[in-house]
């Protein structure tokens, strides 16, 4: 029995064939879901660093942008993400909270160290949350603009059209996107190949600009724009935008298909593609408005819009299911309150729905759209996310590789150290937009921040006010059986936040009932720091005395909790469980601000507000509804 990783929600890829034919299948579907940010970056970038006006569209300027967006992508994408990333995974799985884990683990001996890396995952996972708002909106409204080209009547219903295809997007999101998800990696594939057609028709007329692979015209550009060059730098970004997604979905693909599909089609289709847009600004400079939609036939325009759109909804799709993942692992590690939580398919757990999420995000979404109202103005907003995610990942790497490779210290720097130079800067030239938008994702990342801090440190103030108050379980069930109560036929299972101690449940079942089941499991739920942890080691039962057992239930933080099933793996360990006799007790816990505690009062009582509002822990434990008794108690932190 095995418990394998599950596709993304949206997307089932995988192929039950073996060998090349499923290498195919997950080449196809990391088109989709890996690169359909990043493949759709060239909708805006050139544009945007042509509309900074510090680049001009003279052959040097165009040549030097282009050098600098190709060895951007070889640096950041092919030589960071694709060659060290990919390898830095937590049992297969990748992203900012599994990065946050492997690296925690790598440094439990120095523990300051440790909880400054989970700060930085924290942050990490709160600056996705900012760069998830920014790029649907950008995306599809950069889509939905070439339009404006086609006539400009089509201005006025630029905002409306995007915001509807967005609401249709988000509306799907309850009904599950399996279906439409097999179509993701086609789709893309065709994205890719039309985008590299048209961009090989425009080399063709100007093959001059095949001189930008020199790195020397970015060297060049830099020297001869100095600190200008940092704002050009920022709209340059654009380009690599979506590179964490090469890490964040490389447990749902593996990363040989995501290398596959980056060097075989996706780095030669972006290259391409951009510099037919060069190509286009030095035979036409006066299209440099928007370069990628003038650089196909104005027959081809409208269809060209069309697919930028569906491509752009695919991107913005991947962007969902990532902002579901990161909110599930991060409420699994207790970052997080419990939400509410639907499976949209009976075959893969991996196809989960978070309504809270999703409306939320699409509130966001459209304060953003309405708010800046054109792609331009959201590409202000747009990039510091991503350069501040990347820092630390790179970061918390040189922790992985150092503490958990065991690699020497000089090659630990130089690797990371090369990367975090560049990244450095890249960041410097973004922080460059917080007065012009980039505040926006700043301001949405600090919430979220804040918000994942206060739920830790409560939870930590509740753990630790429920301490000073309990009882010790071991010697207090030896008291209670030296006089025992009534046994009542059936099997108890009380959930016990802390194992070694009496869950308040048991303590109100004795006094106002007076009685003690024949068989009492008092089960702790542990979230360990792996994505997913097999059924062999899911389940361990400790005998206390007759008829007691201490059970410790381990999961994953990308497993579904299921404590009856994970239960009925005891049976081996003589612990026998029906379901019909089986009644599952909690305690539910009601928070009281104090002044003087641990926390701020504001924060005590957002604390407050969150555990009240959180979902039913019977539910997110997978409990029967029906064989549920819950008591509750006051606790002051």
């Amino acid at each position: 029995m095995t418990d394998a990783p599950r596709t993304p929600v949206g997307f089932v890829f995988v192929s039950s064939k073996s060998g090349p034919s499923k290498l195919r299948a997950l080449t196809l579907g990391a088109l989709g879901v890996v690169y359909g940010d990043i493949g759709t970056s060239p909708l805006y970038a050139l544009r945007e660093v042509f509309a900074t006006k510090h680049a001009a569209l003279t052959p040097p300027d165009i040549l030097g942008v282009l050098s600098l967006v190709f060895w951007t992508l070889t640096i950041i994408v092919t030589l960071k993400y694709v060659t060290l990333i990919l390898r830095a995974n937590n049992n297969g799985e990748g992203g900012t909270m599994a990065l946050m884990a492997l690296s925690s683990q790598a440094t439990l001996e120095r523990p300051r160290l440790r909880f400054a890396l989970i700060v930085m995952g924290i942050m990490g996972a709160a600056l996705f949350y900012g760069d998830g708002v920014i790029t649907p909106a950008i995306s599809v409204l950069s889509a939905v603009e070439g339009l404006e080209l086609a006539t400009p009547a089509f201005k006025p219903y630029v905002v409306p059209i995007t915001l509807a295809v967005l609401f249709g997007l988000y509306a799907i999101q309850k009904h599950g996107t399996g279906v439409m998800g097999r179509w993701f990696g086609p789709i893309t594939l065709v994205w890719f190949l039309v985008i590299a057609f048209w961009g090989v028709v425009w080399i063709v007329r100007a093959p001059m600009v095949l001189q930008a692979l020199n790195p020397w015209h970015a060297l060049r550009f830099g020297i001869e724009h100095g600190h200008v060059t940092l704002l050009v730098l920022g709209a340059v970004f654009l380009s690599v935008t979506g590179a964490e997604a090469l890490y964040a979905d490389m447990g749902h693909f593996g990363p040989k298909p995501i290398r596959l599909a980056w060097f075989a089609l996706v780095f030669p289709a972006l290259v391409l593609n951009y510099f037919g847009q060069g190509a286009l600004m030095l035979l036409e400079p006066a299209k440099a408005d928007n370069p990628f939609f003038n650089m196909v036939p104005s027959w081809f325009l409208i269809p060209m819009v069309v697919l930028a759109t569906i491509a752009t909804v695919i991107a913005s799709q991947a962007t969902i299911s990532g902002t579901f993942s990161v909110t599930k692992q991060a409420i699994q590690l207790g970052y997080l309150p419990r939400l509410r939580m639907l499976h949209t398919s009976v075959k893969e757990t991996g196809q989960i729905y978070i309504p809270a999420v999703n409306w939320l995000q699409f509130a966001a979404i459209v304060a953003a759209v309405l708010m800046f109202g054109s792609s331009t103005a959201l590409a202000t907003a747009y990039g510091i996310a991503v350069t501040a995610t990347m820092v630390l990942t790179t970061v918390m790497t040189f922790f992985v590789i150092r503490y958990r490779w065991n690699y020497p210290w000089w090659l630990c720097f130089g690797a990371t150290g090369f990367f975090l130079m560049i990244e450095l800067v890249f960041f410097s030239s973004n922080i460059l937009k917080v007065f012009s938008g980039g505040w926006f994702t700043l301001l949405i990342a600090a919430a979220i921040f804040t918000l994942m801090m206060t739920w830790a440190r409560g939870r930590q103030l509740l753990s630790a006010s429920l301490r000073a108050d309990a009882i010790e379980l071991k010697p207090f069930l030896k008291s209670v059986l030296a006089d025992p109560p009534m046994r009542a036929p059936g099997t108890a299972v009380f959930m016990n936040a802390e194992a070694d101690l009496t869950p308040t449940a048991l303590l109100h079942n004795l006094k106002h009932n007076n009685v003690l089941h024949e068989t009492n499991l008092f089960v702790t739920v542990n979230t360990r720091d792996v994505p997913w942890v097999p059924f062999a080691q899911r389940a361990h039962a400790e005998p206390l005395c007759k008829g007691c057992w201490a059970v410790q239930l381990n999961f994953g933080f990308k497993n579904d909790p299921d404590v009856p099933e994970a239960l009925e793996l005891l049976q081996g360990q003589g612990i026998v469980l029906d379901a019909m006799t089986t009644s599952y007790f909690l305690s539910r816990a009601t928070i009281v601000p104090t002044l003087g505690g641990g926390m701020a009062p504001w924060r005590e009582k957002l604390y407050a507000s969150l555990h009240r509002n959180a979902s039913s822990a019977a539910d997110f434990l997978g409990l029967p509804a029906n064989r549920v008794v819950e008591l509750g108690t006051k606790v002051q932190i």
